[in-house]
């Protein structure tokens, strides 16, 4: 039985939640117990009989950190977080920097002295996509798999710096992470020809980013693959940044995360480098758990691990050409030579650009200020998406918060504009829409309506 967490601000630094159970269900005692943990204050208006709760909702007052990530319990189960809500309560405490809220963390320019400037550097990676590169590569014996995972770990770099209105001049270095017994020498040379192949890529679009080098550490211990990591500095003037402060009476335009670019040479599945721990699992047989045991944390449950149908080369399920390995090791899509021209020929319009990444379709929340967003014209999920809901059996809500779903840039801004930006888009390439809208509210809450027609309240 799964259940959808919302807030209801009334207390400063403590908050009443919302428990509403995703469907038909009944939720013993200890089970009740084990959700309401750490609660200060709980109530529900219905009884128990026989030890058993039917149970449609409970309101409960609980202490701001101790919010956990109930409403994506099988991505918790395995150990990762959609929400992060135990690494925020401890970054909102920090300096802000110059513009607060915004969507990385910008400082006075340490590197040049002006005041007119100012400094953001970002870091990120390709995640456990690597995994999927390492599976690939033992089975079918290819390094070149690899050099897509450099791209992950850039493209999730620059695409968010992009959401500040950085898009060139940017500073690139990597950071590997290997077992040298599983991953030789072969595999580093493919990360780093793969890297410098995208960054020349990137240049030939007119997005300038420099090689900064990067370090390679043989950590067994740590992990029994790699990973591949990032670090972006990027230099801008103050008066470009953009602060992402979202309120009510926008338009929302959503850039399509899958299909092929202008820029590309390859037909991307929208997967990105988010939700793949989940992606991986719900997909691939149970062959790779007793195949590659490196791969996976022991202390996840049986059934969460490696508990799909398919194997790397079976056909993805309503893709004409893609298989299911293809479309999981699908080099994350970057929007910089799109957000760059919108940027050149609509900045001043522009109010938030929202790399949706880690949250999903949820990630605008953070950036939303009394503002209930509404999101009522999505794109319909490519079929890696959907090939993950159906194996899973995930509920949408859940889908929603981890996968980006079909699009994963959104731009926030007027109706006008809002053509402006969907015309800039197509001639990349990009199918681009209005996706939703944003309305005033008492307090920030996000509306869903899927193409399937479920409404879904954040």
């Amino acid at each position: 039985m799964f259940f959808r967490l919302s807030r209801l601000p009334i207390i400063p630094g403590l908050s009443v939640y919302r428990c509403q159970s995703l469907g038909k269900g009944t939720i013993d005692e200890a089970q009740l117990a084990e959700i309401t943990s750490s609660i200060e204050t709980f109530s529900t208006e219905n009884s128990f009989a026989d030890g058993i709760l039917s149970l449609t909702h409970v309101e409960f007052i609980m202490p701001e950190d101790s919010l956990q990530d109930a409403s994506s319990p099988r991505y918790s189960a395995r150990g990762v977080s959609a929400e992060k809500h135990d690494v925020h309560q401890v970054v909102n405490r920090l300096d802000p920097g110059l513009f607060p809220g915004s969507f990385c963390k910008v400082i006075p320019d340490a590197l040049g002295g002006s005041e007119q400037h100012c400094n953001i550097i970002h870091a990120d990676g390709s995640g456990t996509k690597s995994i999927l590169a390492y599976l690939h590569y033992r089975e079918f014996g290819d390094p070149e798999v690899f050099e897509g995972i450099s791209q992950d770990s850039i493209v999730m770099n620059l695409d968010d710096l992009l959401c500040v209105g950085a898009t060139g001049q940017v500073v690139l270095s990597n950071t590997l992470n290997r077992n040298a017994r599983n991953c030789p020498g072969e595999v580093i040379r493919a990360l780093i020809h793969g890297s410098e192949a995208f960054i020349q890529h990137l240049r030939d679009q007119g997005i300038n980013i420099v090689s900064g080098g990067g370090e390679t550490a043989d950590v067994g211990d740590l992990t029994g693959t790699i990973t591949v990591d990032s670090n972006a500095v990027a230099r801008l003037k103050r008066d470009e940044v953009i602060g992402n402060h979202i309120e009510g009476e926008l338009c929302i335009v959503g850039l399509a995360s899958s299909g092929q670019a202008s820029y590309e040479t390859f037909e991307n599945s929208g997967i990105g480098s988010n939700g793949l721990t989940s992606a991986r699992h719900d997909l691939l047989a149970d062959y790779y758990r007793s195949a590659y045991p490196e791969t996976f944390d022991p202390s996840m449950p049986e059934n969460l691990c490696y508990s799909g149908p398919y194997r790397l080369e079976d056909a993805l399920p309503g893709s004409e050409h893609l298989k299911v390995g293809e479309a999981l090791l699908s080099p994350t899509r970057t929007y910089a030579p799109l957000i760059d021209a919108i940027l050149k020929a609509q900045r001043p319009k522009i109010t938030a650009l929202i790399h949706c990444s880690g949250g999903g379709q949820t990630k605008c929340l953070k950036f939303a200020y009394d503002t209930h967003i509404i999101k009522d014209n999505l794109f319909d999920p490519p079929p890696i998406f959907t090939a993950i809901e159906t194996a899973s059996r995930t509920p949408q809500n859940e889908m929603y918060q981890v996968f980006n779903m079909g699009h994963r840039m959104e731009v926030y801004t007027d109706a006008a504009t809002a053509d402006a930006v969907i015309a800039i888009a197509g001639s990349y390439g990009i199918p681009a829409k209005i996706i939703g809208r944003t309305e005033p509210a008492e307090a920030n809450r996000l509306t869903l309506i899927t193409p399937s027609g479920e409404t879904i309240v954040y």
